[in-house]
């Protein structure tokens, strides 16, 4: 990763870490930098994270390998990963209409994962996101066997995740990732 574009991601990630401590009490910048700074791999993932509208925060910390954990935060789902239905298979059977991807392509393109139903509702506490748009979430494999997904949108104050076909996908339904550093 040139050294400029490095430079802003980590200018925009101590910005936000700074701008929401509300999310990661317990974290210092510094840390948080050296850890970034050594995992340029990584970091390349949080740039697409960024360059994708997900505006990825640090939300919390492995307490065995120290290892930083990184949400989408953006308040409504990624804008740059929208218009998606969730894995090649369902892309693969549309036969009309199809989208030009699928959100667990997306992710793995981005080296992130989507994130589970836990991780979704756990982003839910540290405020109110998907208020207008919802997002896809990563599936279990006998959901996926009968043909839906995962995903989870906030309405009238409450967190809801539910079911869709995998196959379907709307302007408003992205998909939310996470990485660890």
């Amino acid at each position: 990763m040139p050294s400029a574009p490095r430079e802003e991601l980590l200018r925009a990630q101590a910005a936000r870490l700074e701008k929401n401590l509300r999310r990661h009490p317990d974290l210092e910048w510094a840390k948080v930098k050296k850890r970034l700074e050594a995992s340029v791999g990584k970091l390349w993932s949080l740039a697409e994270m960024e360059r994708t509208g997900g505006e990825p925060d640090v939300v919390g910390q492995d307490s065995k390998t120290g290892e930083c954990i990184f949400f989408d935060c953006s308040p409504e789902s990624p804008k740059g990963r929208t218009r998606a239905c969730h894995d090649r298979e369902a892309l693969d059977s549309r036969k009309e209409f199809k989208p030009k991807a699928s959100a667990m392509d997306l992710a793995a393109a981005m080296r992130i994962e989507l994130l589970t139903d836990e991780q979704y509702r756990e982003l839910q506490k540290l405020g109110e996101f998907d208020t207008r748009t919802s997002s896809w979430l990563k599936a279990p494999p006998e959901m996926r066997k009968l043909g839906s997904a995962l995903c989870g949108d906030r309405r009238y104050g409450r967190v809801f995740v539910h079911h869709n076909g995998a196959q379907s996908y709307y302007s408003g339904r992205g998909s939310r990732g996470w990485r660890r550093v």
